[in-house]
């Protein structure tokens, strides 16, 4: 109990810098989509390069941080050096990519549809070098239980972002015909998103002088260095085919969809999907504390049992933020313009596929402490495979609705592949049908939702709210041990 407990403190504090700061980060959601329209296509290239730049970030970092934790944990290793041969490894791969774009900036621009704008390329390749360079000191601080320094620097680079986008998508414009403003131009609006992001990164690594100052090169070690490769390479094919079950259908899109508004649907859908992001600020706080908690925890049957519990939190807590997200998409929407709410039908089904992916990094585990990290490309590739498939088959017919169900079905695909494969080599003990229950009921009530037209919007919000207030009983009484537990507590106080 009292390691959940540190697990739960700890997801909290990290759950500043990732739930509150990517809310915080909501603000540019509105602020680009009311300030560049949908049919202009400028938030579709917005979309479209972030989703290279969240696939490079995977293949830079090459699956070390996750080797990192393993290693530093490990008896006998040194952890001064597993730190120094990471951070070393990952810096020279980041060093190179930036060089090899640099040098082939025009074909690779071209080739990827903007070769009127090469600099964007140059500006978000810098971006993701420094951002994998980060990752591995970002885990640093995760293995030292440093989660107060952790979310100071990602809400610094939150608050830096927030304050130069506001300064120039809303004072820029009303400053343009003073001297010192003659660099801004009203129609590079999406060149400036890519700028402040470059700055922003820059800006964060000092942050890290504390940590930089124990990397040694003299104590990187080749030999070291191989092993942890050989235990990387599977979750660098995994964090590939993982990542692509997130980005591949924003990159996909261009070269399949049959239609001159190209941008302008990429765009829509991509706007959208950003109100569908709770589900990845939540899974992403969670797996920034749970990753070492289990690691720490070894492969005991009270670890087993822990993993089985946590597992059950996760999918009752998620869905609620799913019920929330879906009772009042109504005033969720407002969080974009009207010229991109085409593309809010496909949010309840992306929020689901992102609780799938929860649900799946959950079930990662069997794999990652019993060094068995190759089962974790396979199924994830072969749930990459069924998203591509999905995309290749129906983006032709159905637009980016076919994103959306695309995601869900590669992520369906690795959470029953990970459960079946994972309980024959480390079973754990998971509440499945009370799992299956919950997710049966948030359908149910998303469905009563969904269902009943009700015209009068204060008569709708009151349904939903009260669907939602169901879904919360049903909670509540089912955890009512726990919450008695706590109110007692609380009142002992």
């Amino acid at each position: 109990m009292a390691s959940l407990k540190k697990l739960l403190s700890d997801s909290v504090i990290y759950g500043l810098s990732s739930i509150v700061g990517r809310f915080l980060n909501y603000l540019l959601v509105p602020l680009y989509t009311y300030h560049i329209s949908a049919a202009s296509g400028g938030y579709g290239v917005v979309t479209n390069v972030y989703a290279y730049t969240a696939l490079l970030l995977v293949v830079l970092t090459f699956g070390m941080e996750t080797t990192f934790f393993y290693f530093a944990n490990k008896e006998g290793e040194n952890g001064k050096s597993v730190f120094s041969t990471a951070l070393g490894s990952v810096g020279s791969v980041s060093l190179l990519f930036v060089l090899g774009v640099l040098a082939l900036l025009g074909p690779i621009s071209n080739a990827m549809g903007y070769g009127a704008h090469p600099e964007y390329i140059a500006a978000m390749a810098i971006v993701v070098a420094f951002d994998a360079f980060q990752a591995i000191l970002f885990a640093r601080l995760r293995y030292e239980n440093k989660a107060w320094k952790f979310a100071a620097l990602k809400l610094a680079f939150i608050v830096l972002n927030i304050g130069m986008n506001l300064f120039v998508f809303l004072v820029a414009p009303r400053l343009q015909h003073l001297p010192f403003m003659q660099w801004y131009d009203e129609q590079n609006n999406v060149g400036y998103i890519f700028y402040i992001n470059l700055i922003c990164t820059a800006l964060v690594t000092f942050g890290f002088w504390r940590e930089l100052k124990d990397f040694q090169f003299s104590i990187f070690n080749f030999q070291l260095m191989k092993r942890m490769l050989k235990y990387a390479w599977p979750l660098l094919v995994f964090g590939i085919v993982g990542i692509l079950n997130q980005v591949a259908d924003k990159i996909l899109f261009p070269f399949i969809y049959d239609g001159d508004d190209m941008q302008k649907q990429l765009g829509i859908y991509g706007a959208c999907v950003k109100i569908a992001m709770i589900m990845a600020m939540i899974t992403q706080a969670f797996r920034y504390a749970y990753e070492p908690f289990v690691f720490a925890g070894g492969k005991g049957e009270k670890s087993k049992e822990s993993q089985a519990l946590v597992m059950k939190y996760f999918v009752m807590f998620t869905l609620l933020a799913f019920m929330v997200v879906v009772c009042y998409m109504d005033i969720f929407k407002y969080i974009i313009k009207q010229d991109y709410w085409d593309g809010l039908r496909a949010v309840p089904i992306v929020m689901m596929a992102e609780i799938l992916m929860g649900v799946y990094f959950n079930l990662s585990f069997w794999y990652k402490l019993t060094a068995k990290t190759y089962w974790g490309a396979i199924m994830s590739a072969i749930g990459c495979a069924v998203l591509v498939l999905v995309n290749v088959l129906l983006v032709p017919r159905i637009g980016f609705m076919a994103c959306a169900w695309g995601g869900l079905a590669g992520y369906g695909t690795c959470v029953l592949l990970s459960y079946f494969i994972g309980q024959r080599h480390y079973h754990v003990p998971y509440p499945v049908w009370s799992i299956l229950g919950w997710f049966a009921l948030a359908l149910a009530l998303f469905a009563a939702s969904t269902l009943v037209v009700i015209e009068s919007f204060w008569l709708r919000m009151a349904y939903n709210t009260l669907l939602l207030l169901l879904f919360l009983a049903a909670l509540l009484w089912s955890e009512r041990t726990l919450v008695r537990r706590v109110v007692n507590k609380l009142l002992k106080r």
